[in-house]
């Protein structure tokens, strides 16, 4: 991942293998995937260009593990490989992941000053008609605040699916509570930083296969970027 702001999914990609609503299954469930995307974008930053995304998950009445990982075709574009523990029943969900990137120290390294690894927690709740999530750095290379002091850096998101014309559709915001180096090259504070509309549908191929396809449109108020990625998952 590229060191845009001290590192940042969770990939977002990686809530697909977190438990969902609903009751928790009482047999073990596996999972595995491969997304190919054009862009590598999460919580408003741009963190790369074309990339492969693996994943992989296991979960038992609402408790998963899952893996996630993205390696990019530009050799600038640091390797990422995320480790997630996480536990839903109903619409709550709450977790606990490790971020690694390949571009500073090595796997093993998790000294407080020299270490490559980001570990965060998430809490959330699913109403339905929308979702809100909570996410927290609370050790590992985490940011600074405006003191110089670990930021706890946070993220807020609030995601709401409809479907229209047709087609899955996601319409996301996310914010920045607090100042922070870790977001959007220095959050100064409150910041908008992600503005999504993503669509989604399954593209039919023959009878019985069909590849589902992505596309989304991401602004970043607090950069003023604006993205335009697709992707394919397998």
């Amino acid at each position: 991942m590229k060191r845009m702001f001290q590192k940042g999914l969770l990939p977002l990609a990686l809530t697909a293998l977190l438990p969902a609503t609903g009751v928790a299954q009482d047999k073990v469930e596996a999972s595995v995937g491969l997304d190919i995307v054009s862009g590598y974008l999460w919580r408003g930053q741009d963190l790369g260009n074309v990339s492969i995304q693996p994943s992989a998950g296991i979960s038992y009445k609402g408790f998963s593990l899952s893996a996630w990982g993205s390696v990019g075709l530009d050799k600038e574009d640091d390797k990422e490989l995320d480790l997630t523990l996480g536990y839903g029943i109903g619409g709550f969900s709450v977790s606990v992941t490790d971020y690694w990137f390949n571009s500073g120290a090595g796997y093993f390294h998790y000294g407080a000053h020299n270490t490559a690894h980001v570990f965060e927690a998430q809490v959330g709740y699913d109403f339905g008609p929308v979702a809100v999530n909570w996410f927290t750095n609370f050790a590992g290379d985490d940011g600074l605040n405006k003191s110089g002091k670990r930021a706890y850096s946070s993220y807020i998101s609030v995601a709401a699916p409809f479907r229209l014309g047709g087609i899955d559709w996601t319409a996301e915001v996310g914010a920045t509570p607090w100042a922070t180096t870790f977001y959007n090259d220095g959050a100064n504070g409150f910041e908008v930083c992600d503005v999504t509309l993503k669509a989604s549908k399954e593209l039919k191929i023959t009878d019985k296969f069909s590849l589902p396809v992505f596309a989304q449109l991401t602004w970043n108020p607090a950069t003023e970027g604006a993205y335009f990625a697709a992707g394919l998952s397998f």
